[in-house]
C-alpha cells in the first residue's frame, strides 16, 4: 500500500512559517538577514532559526543543508529553489519558504517587498528541500 500522507506541517515548520508571515511587506536588500530587511536566503534562514533550525545564509548552501525532496513531497515549511541549470544545484540563485497550496513566502528582489506568491510565479522551481 502507498505510504500515508505527510502531516500538514513537520517539526517546527509552523513556527518558521509564522515568522515569515510576520516579515510580509519588509524590504528586499541583497545580503540582509533582518530584522527589518531581507534577501531570499536571509528570510528562510531567519524563519528556520526562529524555529531552532540552523541554515546558512546562501541559497546553494541551504539546499545542501536540507534533505532533497520532490515537488510532490512538498509540505509547509519546505524550501523551494530556482537555479540556472536544473541539473546543477550549484547554480541555485533563489529560495522561498513553502506555505502550502502551491504558495510560498519569499523576498523576491530589489524593489519588491517580502510577499506571498505562487511557487510557479516565474519559472518552474528546480529543487526542493526539507530542513
Amino acid at each position: 500500500p502507498p505510504p500515508p500522507p505527510p502531516p500538514a506541517t513537520h517539526g517546527n515548520a509552523q513556527t518558521a512559517i509564522n515568522f515569515a508571515y510576520d516579515q510580509l511587506g519588509e524590504p528586499y536588500v541583497w545580503g540582509a538577514a533582518g530584522p527589518d530587511a531581507w534577501d531570499c536566503s536571509g528570510l528562510t534562514m531567519g524563519a528556520w532559526a526562529n524555529a531552532g533550525v540552523y541554515l546558512p545564509h546562501y541559497s546553494v548552501a541551504q539546499y545542501a543543508a536540507t534533505t532533497p525532496i520532490s515537488a510532490s513531497q512538498l509540505r509547509p515549511g519546505d524550501l523551494v529553489f530556482w537555479s540556472s541549470s536544473s541539473s546543477d544545484p550549484g547554480s541555485i540563485f533563489h529560495v522561498g519558504l513553502y506555505i502550502g497550496n502551491g504558495n510560498m513566502i519569499h523576498a523576491p528582489r530589489t524593489g519588491v517587498p517580502v510577499k506571498v506568491e505562487s511557487i510557479w510565479y516565474w519559472e518552474t522551481p528546480d529543487f526542493f528541500g526539507r530542513p
